[in-house]
């Protein structure tokens, strides 16, 4: 089994990479491959809602960094995305790609074990967090939850070596994360039938 990391901030072995890291540990002691995308520091395109992707089954821009990540996806079981946090939110970039992915790449991510981190000097830790989770939650995707919030506390790159509770926090969801997919894995049920989408627009 296999967890995609993708780390959504530009420094690529910064605090953010540094808190994957020690999710990616725990996963791996636990039987997990693991496999770590960052998003770089290229300028990233967001989407324009040109609706092509329901003509083409993927989004009309072809950048190396949504290719890379839909690839990877393809033969993931699970997904945690990592942020710093940028005026109390993800990092725009991040959100640029992810707004893509999500919308185009729904059918290798429904019913996999998802969670997000978010890195912070101080605060705007909970709202990164919510932000990034409301990607899983409206695509049918499990949570995987951990002790605390899922927040690494660092502002020099390598500060957050020094997060004691905020490092065991990622090796738990690490280590829950593995225990979610090996249930999935050896006898969780069958995915739910779903019912015909209804779309109400409320404006006539």
């Amino acid at each position: 089994m296999k967890v995609l990391l993708i780390n959504g901030s530009p420094k690529k072995n910064g605090n953010t990479y540094l808190a994957l890291s020690e999710v990616a540990g725990a996963l791996n002691d636990n039987g997990i491959e693991t496999e770590l995308i960052s998003i770089g520091v290229k300028p990233v395109q967001g989407c324009i809602a040109c609706r092509k992707c329901f003509e083409l089954g993927r989004c009309v821009f072809q950048d190396d960094l949504y290719n890379n990540i839909r690839e990877s996806l393809m033969n993931a079981d699970g997904i945690i995305i990592g942020s710093p946090v940028y005026y109390a939110g993800p990092n725009g970039s991040l959100c640029a790609v992810l707004d893509r992915i999500f919308y185009t790449c729904g059918q290798f991510l429904r019913y996999k074990p998802a969670a997000s981190v978010a890195v912070c000097r101080r605060g705007g830790g909970s709202a990164t967090f919510d932000r990034l989770n409301k990607y899983f939650t409206i695509t049918n995707m499990p949570v995987v939850s951990s002790q605390y919030w899922n927040t690494v506390h660092g502002l020099i790159p390598g500060e957050a070596s020094e997060d004691a509770e905020g490092l065991q926090t990622m090796r738990t969801l690490g280590k829950n994360m593995s225990w979610m997919l090996n249930n999935i894995k050896n006898g969780g049920q069958p995915i739910p039938e779903a019912e015909p989408r209804v779309a109400t627009n409320f404006i006539r």
